[in-house]
């Protein structure tokens, strides 16, 4: 029997955080102890969680006493300040932010992917990049079956990813431009209203930007596969929830869309949703608000030998953030690695 275990949410306030603790509702996981943490201008707050009212409290280095889990909802300056605070005083902290995920001492990992790689954590276990999760659930039974040496991937990026400002801007703008009124941009650098922008995050000097490049390095370190060659174009797009990926592979064993489509119904994590007689394919709305990744369109890449396309669909705050982080912390609860960090 797994024993409950004091779990903390740094930055409960935000919109991941608050996807957490559905997460971990829904999957009834076992809680002797819960502390929720956030900035001192939410400090205070009453959050209800399984009929009880939670405080949240300002986020210190002492706030990591006596916890074994921690969540990090937060971004990359707030998770290095207090992500070594955590590890410090015993817990174990899985990182939602981008600031571990390349560090070499670091797993970084998706359950359904690379669970192994948690077995050699030293205190911290990084969540990779949300679009990294909805592709690699799909592409891993692929990669085991026929080793894929190549991937070309364009991103539709639902406003969600930017947070709950991202969310409130399309709303305005849409009923803005609808009325007629000048429609403002401020969350995003253009309106994203009936408009798509082919920008996510800062430029690189290779002029992809690192969303782009986060496919490439994050799908390497988790594949175990340094030699992958990753193309990446991500956009946002004017859809509230749900991230969808168009995705070309190009294989060493040749893969046919039959085989693939019998890999992906095995595979854990995912619905295959692909029956072009009666327009049946992954769609942002069906994905939404649940944790499967949904694969569909897949087809031959009639461009080249060796390849093959597939659209895949998935909600990138739950599966893509919030799931993947409480599922990690289920596999440390089962391997019976909970505890070991505990300082004397």
């Amino acid at each position: 029997m797994v024993k409950p275990v004091r779990l903390a949410i740094l930055g409960a306030t935000g919109a991941v955080g608050s996807e957490m603790l559905k997460i971990l509702a829904e999957r009834k996981f076992p809680l002797s102890g819960l502390r929720l943490l956030a900035d001192a201008n939410d400090a205070g707050q009453t959050i209800r969680y399984e009929g009880r009212d939670h405080v949240v409290e300002e986020a210190r280095p002492d706030s990591f006493r006596d916890i074994d889990i921690t969540l990090v909802a937060v971004g990359n300056p707030v998770s290095l300040l207090f992500s070594p605070e955590a590890v410090k005083r015993g817990s174990v902290v899985i990182d939602n932010s981008s600031a571990y995920r390349l560090d070499p001492g670091v797993p970084l990992v998706i359950p359904e992917v690379n669970p192994e790689d948690i077995g050699w954590h030293k205190g911290i276990i990084a969540n990779p990049n949300c679009s990294t999760i909805i592709a690699l659930v799909a592409l891993k039974p692929l990669h085991d079956f026929a080793v894929i040496q190549r991937m070309v991937v364009s991103t539709y990026q639902a406003v969600s990813g930017a947070g709950r400002l991202g969310t409130a801007e399309l709303e305005t703008q849409a009923r803005d431009y609808l009325d007629g009124k000048v429609v403002r941009p401020g969350v995003f650098r253009y309106q994203i209203a009936y408009n798509v922008i082919p920008h996510i995050d800062e430029f690189q000097e290779n002029a992809y930007t690192k969303e782009e490049m986060k496919m490439l390095h994050e799908s390497r370190k988790i594949l175990h596969a340094p030699e992958l060659l990753v193309s990446a174009t991500c956009v946002r797009v004017p859809v509230f929830r749900s991230h969808s990926e168009s995705i070309i592979i190009e294989t060493k064993r040749k893969l046919g869309p039959g085989k693939a489509r019998e890999l992906l119904g095995k595979a854990p994590g995912l619905r295959v949703v692909d029956d072009p007689a009666s327009f049946a394919y992954p769609m942002p709305l069906d994905s939404s608000d649940q944790d499967l990744i949904f694969a569909g369109r897949i087809r031959e890449d009639i461009s080249a030998g060796n390849s093959l396309a597939l659209w895949v669909c998935g909600d990138q705050v739950r599966k893509g953030a919030a799931t993947n982080a409480v599922q990690i912390a289920e596999l440390l609860l089962e391997g019976g690695m909970v505890g070991r960090m505990k300082a004397p």
